[in-house]
């Protein structure tokens, strides 16, 4: 798929522009991902911050969706389970940007041979406008190659 499609389908996602999810940007090798959202009266929470489930939904599932677009068809690639570490009050425009390595990609082959599950563990800074750390989110990524039957 066409990175600028794949951008403008996620921004189609209910889910993400019914709480002011923006992906800004997709490098064309997938590797690189940009998210923001600004705070609207929708998508904050009792005490005027932004709700802590906008700022988890602004993660998901990104770093799913750019293995699969970077790994070759052969492999499994699941969401396994999430953790998100509130830092401070989230105000303003909120960021996150998701990098896929070449040394994350080594190690998914490395440890994937012979069809042994992978469970990385990548983690997203989302940060406010002047870059401080509003969250850290930490995702359990779950890879795999598929079996020559699951083709």
């Amino acid at each position: 798929m066409h990175h600028r499609l794949f951008k403008w389908l996620l921004n189609c996602y209910p889910p993400y522009w019914a709480t002011g999810i923006v992906i800004r940007s997709v490098s064309p090798d997938y590797r690189r991902l940009t998210v923001r959202m600004k705070m609207h009266w929708y998508n904050r929470n009792y005490v005027g911050t932004h709700f802590g489930g906008s700022l988890y939904a602004m993660t998901d599932p990104f770093y799913m969706l750019m293995l699969l677009q970077v790994l070759s068809k052969e492999y499994l690639v699941w969401d396994q389970s999430a953790r998100i570490d509130f830092i401070k009050p989230g105000k303003g425009t909120v960021t996150a940007e998701f990098e896929v390595t070449q040394a994350l990609l080594d190690a998914i082959a490395e440890n994937t041979t012979e069809g042994r599950k992978y469970l990385p563990e990548l983690s997203v800074r989302i940060t406010d406008e002047t870059g401080e750390l509003v969250a850290l989110v930490t995702k359990t990524i779950y890879v795999r190659r598929k079996r020559k039957v699951e083709r």
